[in-house]
């Protein structure tokens, strides 16, 4: 039931993408050639950019549509009552933000309240540029991390990863000839090639 909720909506390929870890130093270095001025990494070789056709070809993400956009509000009342209105229960919150809630009882994933007025509408769902959206968080998080007092960063960093190592294959931690056969997205590929990767190294 669940798959063919997510299908409805677009985002099944994403659901099983995964989490890309472990690659601090690739993540420091992209930062550190960010220039917020022009969204672009200043690179030996010249500038260069994450852009929509690449969240299409990676994510899978719809890149055409209505714009991800509207008014949030990440006080309880907004989050007890937009919940009870999708899911019909109390939610559950994070411990370490209240503007996170669960999106199940058998869940570890949590969403921003501000994601709730969009999913009200589910049969609309589908008709967003989540892509468009997706590029922006990007760049924004580019943007806030590369800031001298910035020691972290949030966004779509399997989409950073996999972009740079699509663009620069000498850098990747898998030889792309060793990749499982391409599929849509691209970052499932990657992962499941990485996590095998460290893998057979312990």
């Amino acid at each position: 039931m669940v798959e063919n909720y997510l299908r409805a909506t677009g985002f099944y390929h994403v659901s099983k993408i995964g989490v890309i870890r472990e690659f601090h130093p690739l993540l420091a270095a992209l930062v550190e050639r960010w220039r917020p001025e022009t969204h672009t990494f200043v690179l030996p070789v010249g500038e260069v950019t994450v852009t929509l056709e690449d969240v299409a070809y990676i994510f899978g993400l719809p890149i055409d549509g209505e714009a991800v956009s509207g008014w949030t509000d990440s006080s309880g009342y907004f989050v007890q009552s937009q919940s009870h209105a999708i899911f019909g229960r109390e939610p559950e919150v994070s411990s370490s933000s209240k503007s996170y809630i669960k999106l199940g009882w058998k869940s570890t994933a949590y969403a921003h309240a501000k994601y709730l007025p969009l999913l009200r509408d589910f049969d609309r769902i589908h008709t967003y540029s989540w892509g468009s959206a997706c590029l922006a968080h990007l760049y924004r998080a580019l943007c806030r991390a590369s800031r001298f007092d910035t020691k972290e960063m949030d966004g779509p960093l399997n989409l950073l990863f996999v972009w740079a190592w699509e663009r620069m294959p000498c850098i990747a931690p898998v030889p792309r000839n060793t990749l499982p056969p391409a599929e849509i997205p691209v970052a499932k590929s990657a992962h499941h090639s990485v996590v095998i990767e460290h893998r057979s190294d312990i």
